[in-house]
């Protein structure tokens, strides 16, 4: 989809590697077994409100054969609901997506409310037909975990980043 942007990359190629390079944004790695069908996701914000990951896994379903209950998918480490807060730019839209943000923000007295990334992908996958026992979530906090990960939010523009892939081959 064109409002999809450079968010995502898929491929059926045997030996091609796609990958995503994220700073606190959740990186997803998407995988079908049986159709050798890979994906990596960048979902930050805007793309969890355009449902990036939903996309994603739909034209696995519709243009590579995938079948929602055979799709893998690994959640790697993002900024987590501890830190990750934002204002009224995500919490008018992410209202339209879920009701009074079922679950993926917490409300805070100051109007703002912290955002839940893994919980918001986790939702849309399930959503498309994904098995909540097929996703893999790191769980870590890329904010809180300085000792393990860059972070946007802590270090600004010059900060290093991590690459998440997935590579397609006939070993699969």
């Amino acid at each position: 989809d064109d409002d999809v942007g450079n968010d995502a990359v898929a491929t059926r190629h045997d030996g091609f590697f796609v990958g995503v390079y994220t700073a606190d944004c959740l990186p997803i790695l998407l995988m079908d077994p049986q159709k050798k069908a890979v994906a990596a996701v960048h979902a930050g914000w805007r793309g969890s409100l355009l449902q990036v990951v939903a996309k994603v896994a739909r034209e696995l379903i519709l243009k590579m054969g995938c079948r929602p209950e055979h799709l893998l998918a690994a959640l790697g480490p993002s900024i987590g609901a501890c830190c990750y807060e934002v204002g009224d730019q995500v919490l008018e839209p992410l209202s339209d997506l879920y009701s009074r943000g079922m679950g993926v923000v917490r409300l805070k007295e100051n109007g703002k409310g912290m955002l839940d990334l893994l919980e918001l992908n986790r939702r849309q996958l399930l959503e498309v037909g994904l098995r909540d026992e097929n996703l893999y979530a790191v769980g870590l906090c890329t904010y809180c975990h300085a000792d393990l990960f860059s972070s946007y939010r802590r270090e600004g523009k010059g900060t290093a980043g991590m690459l998440s892939g997935i590579m397609c081959t006939g070993l699969i």
